[in-house]
């Protein structure tokens, strides 16, 4: 009895749930981390399944340049995914994430918040970031014909605020 009347009495005098207690499952959202090998081995393989597709049906591979949104928008075109194939859609995604990556600095992340874990393009050092994977599936899933080149203009625009300055662009 006395044990339980103990262990009632070291419960009631933890901090409070929130309060950075031993039960405190509060978060500070999001959290953006480095990607992992398993993150850019998947990143890999989507990239992969388009340039695939592309050579097969197209005759065109992923060049890893801007050349690649004409082949997205190809892809878009011609009807070539399937709505309700998720993982190709979503690889599409994969390919315009790379070109964000390789042609305003920015870098592939992992970004987990409240609603879960996703892949992710950011700005340095920012929590900052786009979701290339689903901008163009959400969209074509539901039967929208995608301008591919827009999204990518779209997308620029909303990080260029968050991007570093280079001294060569000042002024």
């Amino acid at each position: 009895m006395r044990r339980i009347i103990l262990v009632l009495i070291t419960l009631t005098c933890l901090p409070a749930l929130g309060d950075g207690g031993l039960f405190d499952d509060s978060q500070k959202w999001p959290k953006v981390t480095a990607t992992g090998w398993s993150d850019e081995r998947y990143l890999t393989a989507q990239v992969e399944l388009i340039d695939e597709l592309g050579r097969q049906r197209l005759g065109t591979p992923v060049r890893g340049n801007m050349g690649d949104i004409e082949l997205l928008q190809r892809i878009v075109y011609r009807g070539l995914i399937g709505k309700d194939d998720k993982q190709t859609l979503q690889a599409m995604g994969a390919v315009l994430g790379n070109l964000m990556v390789q042609t305003r600095g920015l870098s592939w992340k992992v970004y987990e918040d409240e609603y879960g874990r996703s892949r992710a393009v950011c700005a340095l050092d920012t929590d900052h970031c786009l979701f290339p994977v689903t901008m163009l599936s959400r969209r074509l899933k539901v039967g929208l014909m995608v301008d591919v080149q827009k999204v990518f203009d779209n997308a620029m625009e909303l990080i260029t605020p968050y991007l570093p300055i280079s001294p060569y662009q000042a002024g």
